[in-house]
């Protein structure tokens, strides 16, 4: 396993989580992720694998259509970090664009659709 750190834009929400490596992306063709241009991690991290850390107040969710995805964000700067999927609820994708050492916009991507759950 590999460990990856990330953070929103301003630094209130950090993040680690271990993976086996990431050699590609994931995107999702749903309404709310389409708006965003999310670059995800296509790996789904399981709770024991993710340690999520925000200063008070500073991490927002915003649930929408069936309310079973959560989609965490930064409420100073904007930024969406993460989402607890739709699927396996308590584990998350990353926006890889949230790691600093990795150009996200640079692998190979999967479309998910989103769009027709």
């Amino acid at each position: 396993m590999k460990k990856f750190e990330g953070s929103c834009h301003c630094g209130s929400v950090k993040f680690t989580f271990s993976i086996p490596d990431i050699d590609h992306a994931m995107r999702c063709d749903c309404s709310l992720c389409s708006r965003k241009g999310m670059v995800m991690s296509a790996t789904v991290i399981p709770p024991e694998e993710i340690k999520i850390r925000s200063e008070q107040d500073a991490l927002s969710t915003y649930q929408f259509g069936t309310e079973s995805a959560r989609h965490y964000f930064c409420n100073r700067c904007g930024i969406h970090t993460f989402v607890e999927t739709r699927l396996n609820p308590g584990h998350y994708r990353v926006n890889l664009g949230c790691i600093d050492e990795l150009d996200a916009l640079r692998l190979p991507e999967i479309i998910y659709d989103g769009r027709n759950l």
